[in-house]
């Protein structure tokens, strides 16, 4: 790729969101795949999945969060230990600039290191763009997804 002077990227830096100021400047990348969320709602909700393993990690590059990725770690009888990725966005205005592969790739080291045997993620039928980047990651499809709606019982 050939990026004009005002275009270069320096070295991205890796990090998990955890300060209030770290999701403040994550927040205008993950309301791009989740805009039902406020920054309020974002913080909270991240903050009640720490307590079951959810780590958000982001690529930040020239001072601005470029790609995000949130992912645990879990076990199943079917898999033993994988690396499931909830959430993974790349800012709309930092695509196609290997953002969200330096990251999916950081992603998976991290599983590596874990120990996992696998890495999954579920998209939504009409993220075509991301399909064709999960292919160019040699994932591929291997099960359907299925989902039910439910209302919870009054507490």
């Amino acid at each position: 790729m050939n990026l004009s002077s005002s275009d270069s990227i320096r070295s991205p830096r890796f990090f998990h969101v955890e300060t209030d100021a770290d999701f403040a400047a994550a927040f205008p990348v993950i309301v791009q795949l989740r805009p039902h969320l406020t920054l309020e709602t974002f913080r909270e909700r991240v903050r009640r999945q720490w307590q079951e393993g959810y780590r958000l990690a982001a690529l930040e590059a020239d001072g601005r969060v470029r790609s995000l990725a949130g992912y645990r770690i879990q076990h199943f009888l079917w898999a033993d230990r994988l690396l499931y990725i909830d959430d993974l966005i790349t800012d709309a205005d930092s695509r196609s600039r290997q953002f969200g592969e330096q990251l999916f790739l950081h992603v998976k080291e991290i599983a590596i290191a874990a120990g996992c045997t696998d890495l999954h993620l579920d998209s939504g039928t009409h993220r075509v763009e991301a399909h064709r980047f999960y292919f160019r990651q040699r994932m591929v499809i291997d099960n359907f997804h299925f989902a039910l709606k439910l209302t919870p019982a009054a507490p």
